[in-house]
């Protein structure tokens, strides 16, 4: 369904942007880029800016209006910054991202100018409008920044979709055993008492503690082998001291 996806840049003044939001839709697996008049492409500095993503630029369509760009798309999102005067159906990037993933319409991203964005006329050619929640402080993001938060999104919706964890760990030791943790308390408690830091005659919940301590920290066998090599030798120092 990513291939149903088109970056639509408007207007781009900077070829550094162009070329950081080639970079960022490669990143997460969109490849249409369309260019409505940019202001300087193609160019050395949006290819330096790509990074491994030439093949973006390669390919990406430069048209002369927006109306050619978004000819063939039946969804239209609009990225902006503020509210209009008369409103569109306002989503954030998640929301957007769960719009496209909903049906198999061929979709455009539209992004605007870097100094004043997509005008009310650009906007009201697109059915829902985008915001990214930045701080009111400090809201303006550049075009390459934005461009990747829409594309990680889509990225995150297209992975859930597919199932099964979007993260996987692969760790490099088997977790613990039961045992081996009963085994290691055990240790423990035996050293605890061997140093007086624990009064075997008044244990209170300290080792209680310990248990909910270890079993938060899901510890593996290598781990567990590590504490009771370390607990023999205090055991050791202890006996030398004696």
């Amino acid at each position: 369904m990513q291939q149903n996806i088109k970056i639509v840049l408007v207007n781009t003044s900077h070829p550094g942007n162009i070329g950081g939001a080639a970079r960022a839709m490669k990143n997460m697996g969109l490849s249409e880029l369309v260019l409505v008049e940019p202001k300087l492409f193609p160019h050395d500095e949006a290819f330096s800016r790509a990074s491994g993503a030439s093949d973006i630029l390669d390919n990406a369509k430069v048209v002369a209006t927006l109306e050619e760009a978004l000819a063939d798309c039946q969804l239209v999102i609009g990225t902006s910054a503020r509210e209009r005067h008369i409103p569109v159906t306002l989503v954030d990037p998640r929301q957007a991202a769960e719009l496209v993933y909903g049906d198999t319409l061929k979709t455009a991203f539209v992004f605007g100018r870097e100094d004043r964005g997509l005008t009310n006329e650009e906007l009201q050619r697109c059915h829902y409008h985008v915001h990214i929640p930045s701080v009111e402080e400090f809201s303006s993001l550049n075009l390459g920044a934005a461009v990747q938060v829409i594309a990680y999104e889509l990225r995150m919706k297209a992975l859930s979709l597919q199932g099964g964890p979007i993260v996987e760990s692969k760790w490099d030791v088997p977790a613990a055993t039961s045992e081996q943790l009963d085994y290691m308390l055990t240790h423990l408690e035996k050293v605890l008492g061997d140093i007086e830091f624990l009064d075997p005659k008044a244990p209170r919940q300290v080792m209680t503690r310990f248990r909910r301590l270890y079993q938060r920290s899901q510890l593996d066998q290598q781990e567990v082998g590590m504490l009771r090599g370390m607990l023999t030798a205090v055991e050791k120092q202890c006996t030398k001291s004696d």
